[in-house]
């Protein structure tokens, strides 16, 4: 059963036109179908607007990002083919502003700062490894971050995104000693009872792709749980 079925997609549409639909994920669904052949979050926006709007036949949805299964927040899908192709330009250029919120179990050295790693994805295990030096295979990676909140046990960054690689926040804090709390993967140290992660896409900012003259911001609020109830009121 998919993570978070029980919560409607209606009650979770952040934003949507003729052209968009922007949907807070939960942990642990999937924004595309994969090997599991679980049910996912794009199945549920083609339910939502097929009883929205009356439509008969397969309703059309584009995809022109992912976010990891055991991450939450903003995910969009487009409406239409035209938003679809506009939106891909977009997300492989620098038009779409991507922020973070991620909670880590570590202060990073300093308050704010810039993180530039090379990337190199491991397809076997399905990680990645970020290395201060380029070698073969290896992709650039930056991102900014600034200490935003604190607890008696955990650290809030905001993050935004420079380049979108594999993993690429879970693996660039782990290269300097944070661990996202729930993230197994890359070194926390115990899991969340829901198997996801306290890493959050907490907005994104674009050009909208028909109307061009608009510029769309979407944001998210983190699920309600005791960690990030602490951080988001």
């Amino acid at each position: 059963m998919m993570a978070g079925a029980s919560v409607s997609v209606a009650s979770r549409v952040l934003y949507e036109d003729n052209h968009l639909i922007a949907v807070n994920k939960l942990p642990g669904e999937l924004v595309q179908g994969d090997k599991t052949g679980d049910v996912t979050l794009a199945d549920a926006v083609r339910d939502y607007l097929k009883v929205k709007y009356g439509k008969p036949g397969n309703v059309y949805l584009g995809i022109p990002h992912r976010l990891d299964r055991p991450t939450s927040g903003v995910v969009l899908y487009c409406r239409t083919e035209k938003a679809l192709g506009r939106m891909n330009e977009m997300f492989r250029g620098s038009d779409v502003s991507k922020v973070y919120w991620a909670v880590v179990d570590a202060l990073p050295q300093n308050t704010e700062g810039t993180l530039v790693h090379y990337i190199f994805r491991d397809t076997r295990t399905n990680k990645s490894v970020a290395r201060p030096v380029e070698t073969v295979g290896s992709k650039f990676a930056k991102l900014d971050y600034r200490i935003i909140g604190a607890s008696r046990n955990y650290h809030l960054l905001e993050i935004v995104l420079h380049t979108g690689r594999h993993h690429q926040i879970r693996a660039q804090l782990a290269a300097i000693g944070l661990h996202i709390k729930g993230d197994l993967k890359y070194g926390a140290a115990r899991s969340n009872p829901d198997g996801g992660i306290h890493l959050h896409a907490r907005s994104i900012s674009f050009p909208h792709p028909v109307k061009k003259e608009d510029v769309v911001t979407v944001i998210a609020r983190p699920p309600h749980d005791a960690v990030w109830d602490v951080f988001a009121e």
